[in-house]
């Protein structure tokens, strides 16, 4: 692995925290866990760096961003040896779904923050403000403190400061103790693309150290399970901070019997087992009309047993790569027990992988229900269970009986119909035919409803929620008194009664 800058853990007030490759069980670094007064005193710095930031204007951040996105596609080779080997994914899941999403989030934030973020000229209906100026603005909230999940550690954890920078703030990352260093390495990044001293730090830790952040800073982004999302937004309540929240899914897969099965097997195999299942929006359920159960499991199944799992040496060596954080496979085990305790069959895999390293097999499940944890909490691992159902309404029904509405993904050749259901499931975004793409569309907003989050990401109101509105009212043409004002009169009071049953108090009763 390319080495990554970092100074002593006792120059930065803390102590040393071990990084491990996951696939090989190596310690590969370590770094220092900040102590709570080394965070407030990186706070500090980027409050007074703040200003300069925001006085020089959307162009020359674009500028800066977009010599950003250069460095990306220019070290690109070192960026996804330090992503695959903190988090032992293989090489194509670092180069499609983080360092495409990098690059071409840089250019796109670049180009969009000054649109998104123009004043808004606003008009009104009512006449106590007729010929008056009504401006909207956004303006930064001043430091940023994004707490960032493992599984993506450029994507979603350095990926929601890039909107946060672009509106004119400053940024504290605090990145997973499990994957730091690709953070590290991508403020060498922005330091290299001329981003002024202090705009930009990272925080290493542990969760301690992500709950002194959350007391210094204007606006938290966090990015990891329900369970802490909700500590992180208690947390943030004491000082009323805002926030924003990505946290956990169960996302469902609905095949209706008319479906392509070939590319709905196809893409139930890679959505499920991509990142080693470790996304937010994967496959994690499905559910498969009567009619096309059959013939969409032997397929499935098919795909699933011919992926080469083992630790990544290069492009194109293997599919699936190592399970990123050590609890989480107690989770995926314990959640394919309990399965077969109740009746489940294991179709492939079923097992944790003999090492050096953490893996678990790509694994099938057939004969499943909604008894079952792995149809009902979030597994976030290479699993996959299929659920045979009577139709369409038996689909919708379970895919929506879940705490968590993150994402889904309808199944059929009948579009009209697709999209039909597609409106009725519940969940932040739904594909026809596809799954996961929609993330790649930056203008489309991303978030959870029910406990998968609050907010989105992308689109105007992932930059959005990095500022402040502030409503501006020009009064150009005016005399000394409005008739409203004191002293109150009789007259004036009947003519302003009159206005108003005029206005608003004509046409029918309901």
């Amino acid at each position: 692995m390319a080495s990554v800058e970092q100074a002593p853990a006792a120059a930065q007030g803390g102590t040393g925290i071990p990084v491990e490759n996951p696939a090989t069980g190596e310690t590969i670094a370590t770094l220092p866990t900040l102590s709570a007064s080394a965070v407030k005193a990186l706070v500090a710095r980027a409050r007074a760096a703040q200003p300069a930031w925001e006085a020089i204007g959307f162009e020359e951040r674009g500028r800066v961003l977009r010599r950003a996105q250069k460095w990306v596609t220019d070290n690109s080779e070192r960026i996804i040896a330090t992503i695959v080997s903190e988090t032992g994914k293989t090489y194509e899941d670092a180069q499609l779904a983080e360092i495409m999403y990098a690059a071409a989030a840089f250019g796109f934030w670049a180009k969009e923050a000054p649109h998104f973020l123009a004043d808004e000229p606003m008009k009104s209906a009512n006449p106590l403000v007729k010929g008056k100026k009504l401006v909207v603005r956004y303006r930064p909230v001043g430091v940023v403190g994004v707490i960032g999940p493992w599984n993506f550690p450029l994507t979603n954890s350095f990926g929601d400061c890039i909107p946060a920078l672009a509106a004119g703030n400053a940024v504290i990352l605090k990145p997973s103790e499990v994957t730091p260093l690709t953070s590290l390495l991508m403020a060498e990044g922005l330091r290299a693309a001329g981003l002024p001293d202090d705009v930009f730090q990272v925080a290493t830790g542990d969760g301690a150290t992500g709950s002194a952040l959350i007391d210094h800073v204007d606006f938290v982004m966090f990015t990891g399970s329900t369970k802490t999302g909700k500590k992180v937004m208690e947390r943030a309540a004491k000082t009323l901070t805002p926030v924003g929240l990505e946290l956990g899914g169960k996302d469902p897969m609905i095949v209706l019997a008319d479906a392509d099965l070939d590319r709905a097997a196809n893409a139930a195999a890679y959505y499920s087992m991509n990142n080693g299942g470790q996304v937010c929006i994967s496959i994690e359920r499905v559910y498969v009309e009567a009619p096309a159960y059959d013939e969409f499991v032997r397929k499935v199944t098919d795909r699933v047993k011919s992926l080469r799992q083992g630790r990544p040496s290069g492009p194109g060596s293997i599919d699936v790569g190592a399970v990123t954080f050590p609890p989480q496979l107690d989770i995926i085990e314990a959640h394919v027990a309990d399965a077969v305790a109740k009746g489940a069959r294991v179709l492939t895999g079923g097992r944790a992988a003999p090492g050096p390293g953490m893996f678990y097999e790509p694994t099938v499940l057939v004969d499943v229900d909604h008894t079952m944890s792995c149809m009902t909490e979030e597994t976030f691992g290479p699993t996959l269970p299929i659920m045979k159902v009577a139709d369409a309404d038996e689909a919708l029904r379970l895919a929506n009986d879940s705490p968590y509405g993150l994402q889904a993904s309808v199944w059929t050749k009948d579009l009209r119909r697709g999209e039909q259901l597609a409106r009725r499931v519940e969940a932040g975004a739904v594909c026809v035919n596809d799954a996961q793409v929609n993330y790649t569309a930056l203008e489309l907003p991303m978030g959870g409803w029910k406990s998968s989050g609050l907010g989105t990401r992308h689109g105007a109101g992932g930059i959005r929620k990095y500022t402040q509105q502030q409503t501006l009212l020009v009064t150009r043409f005016a005399g000394k008194r409005d008739p409203h004002m004191f002293p109150y009169s009789k007259r004036v009071t009947k003519l302003i009664g009159g206005l108003t049953r005029l206005l608003y108090g004509r046409g029918k009763r309901a």
